[in-house]
This record gives C-alpha cells, structure tokens and sequence, in this order.
C-alpha cells in the first residue's frame, strides 16, 4: 500500500471513529424515531459489492416497509444507462425515511463500514450485486478503490442522475483520485445535504 493510500485509510479510520462518537446519542433518538414510524428494526442491512468486486454486509437505517426490497426489480440491460435508481414518490418509503433520506441521516450506520475497512469516506457508492450483473467490463473499475460514503457522483448530482451518469463519475473519480480530491468532496457533500440538493 502506498503512503497516500495508507494516509487516506488513517482518515477513514480517525474520521469515522469521531464521527461515530459524536453521533452516538443520535443514533438512540434515530432508532426509536425509525421503530416508532413503523414496525421492523431499526437498522437495515444489504449486501453490496465492495473493493475487489467482493460482497460484503452494509448498514443503515431502515427508510422502508420491512420487506420492502423484495419488491425491486432491477432495470434491463438496454435500461441501464437511463435508469434512476431512487424514486421520491416510491409508496414502500415510510413517513420517517423520506425524511432521513433528505437529511441523509439514514447513512449514519455506514459508518461501521468504514471504521471496519469495507468502505471509505469518499468514493463510488456500493451497488447492489444486481446491478453489478449488468456491468460492461470496464465498468468494473469503480471496484478498484473501496465504495465510499459519498462520491463525486453524490455531489455532482446524488439521486437526479442517471446510472450512466452517474457510472461515468464514478469511473473518472477512480482515474483522477487524490486526497485533494477526496477533501473537497467531503466539503463538498456538507453543502449538498443541507441544502438536500438531488435528495430523495
């Protein structure tokens, strides 16, 4: 592992850890807020495609109906390019999770992901292995670097673009990645959510 690699991991580690303790009384309140809502858990988790194109477990708090997933059916490959992944009108969403969702309080568990090594700070978005299956081989690129907790497509965009789109961000993140980069997209990311900008 090279210096900087080794320096960017140091970040994740240190940043997610803070974070994590910062946020920790939030996450009581966010879980009874989540259980109150609606019933199930509060924590959602789902496998997703990580460094290496190898599966791993993600968390977050669950913004819809127990069993909710099961309903999705992933688009075509002919429907790839224009598909948007996330719909503000979608009924399985609950009363709570659009509001997480706008706030993007709902990724606060992500942050385990990171502190473990499955995910950074900053970098694609994991997908789930169903779109995964539909990639064409240079797509697979995006799964050189760890998937992150926000990316250049989340703040060029986040959920009003296209999987195209947001695959050709994703693949010119990993070609042009730095740690200059990476800082002004997570300064970047603060603006977006307060401002909810492409939020669903």
């Amino acid at each position: 592992m090279s210096a900087t690699k080794a320096l960017k991991r140091l970040i994740d580690v240190v940043g997610s850890a803070v974070v994590l303790v910062v946020t920790s009384p939030l996450w009581v309140l966010l879980s009874v807020w989540v259980r109150w809502d609606s019933p199930g858990p509060a924590l959602f988790r789902q496998t997703r495609i990580g460094l290496q194109g190898r599966p791993f477990r993600m968390w977050k708090f669950r913004t819809m109906r127990v069993g909710a997933e099961n309903e999705w059916q992933p688009p075509t490959a002919a429907d790839f390019d224009s598909y948007v992944f996330q719909d503000a009108a979608d009924p399985r969403i609950t009363r709570v999770g659009r509001m997480l969702r706008r706030t993007s309080l709902d990724e606060l568990p992500q942050l385990v992901n990171v502190l473990v090594g499955h995910m950074s700070l900053v970098g694609p978005r994991p997908e789930v292995p169903e779109m995964v299956a539909l990639y064409q081989p240079p797509m697979h690129r995006r799964h050189a670097v760890r998937p992150g907790l926000t990316g250049l497509a989340q703040v060029s965009g986040r959920g009003d673009l296209t999987t195209g789109e947001m695959m050709a961000l994703d693949l010119q993140y990993c070609d042009s990645w730095s740690l200059r980069l990476d800082l002004r997209i997570l300064i970047q990311t603060v603006g977006q959510v307060l401002r909810r900008s492409g939020a669903r």
